[in-house]
């Protein structure tokens, strides 16, 4: 008769196992991302020793923000999406330099080619966090208002870049 009483706490734990296993494999939509969020409002400095913020987001319209870096390799691989990005939208694609040198963010972009208007500084990372950050390269959509309205992680691809064009095309109330 004690034998039984030993497999409760098992039957206990594998019940609760087989809840936390289908609550992981089927969340509801929502539980893991947030579809709408402000951008952050923090002065950031720049390459041009100036300081830029992206809530509101500057010029007053919808604008791109990139979070790269000079280590970073998929940020070389999607580095000619965002050329393409500038010259659709001259004006409008920002870039945030994380965890990187201001010297080593010039020297990679002389190299790859500058798409940005301007370049944000996040020595520390804490920018990046800002943001919602998980790791470069990622890219947001800002409204003029200051609310991201895209969030893309990991490198622009044709389809990410497609998605971004139709967001800064798109009319804002």
């Amino acid at each position: 008769m004690k034998r039984w009483l030993a497999a409760i706490p098992v039957a206990l734990l594998v019940l609760f196992a087989g809840l936390a296993l289908s609550q992981l494999l089927s969340p509801k939509k929502g539980e893991f991302e947030r579809v709408s969020r402000a951008a952050p409002d923090r002065p950031f400095d720049t390459l041009d020793d100036g300081t830029i913020s992206f809530s509101p987001s500057p010029g007053n319209e919808t604008v791109v923000v990139n979070l790269f870096a000079s280590w970073c390799a998929p940020c070389e691989a999607e580095h000619p999406q965002l050329m393409a990005l500038s010259e659709e939208f001259p004006g409008r694609v920002y870039g945030v330099l994380y965890k990187d040198t201001a010297a080593k963010g010039a020297e990679f972009l002389e190299r790859m080619g500058n798409p940005f208007a301007r370049v944000a500084l996040d020595p520390d990372g804490q920018g990046g966090l800002d943001f919602g950050l998980t790791g470069v390269p990622e890219t947001f959509v800002i409204s003029s208002d200051g609310e991201i309205l895209l969030h893309v992680a990991g490198p622009l691809g044709t389809d990410d870049v497609k998605e971004v064009s139709g967001a800064l095309r798109a009319p804002r109330n």
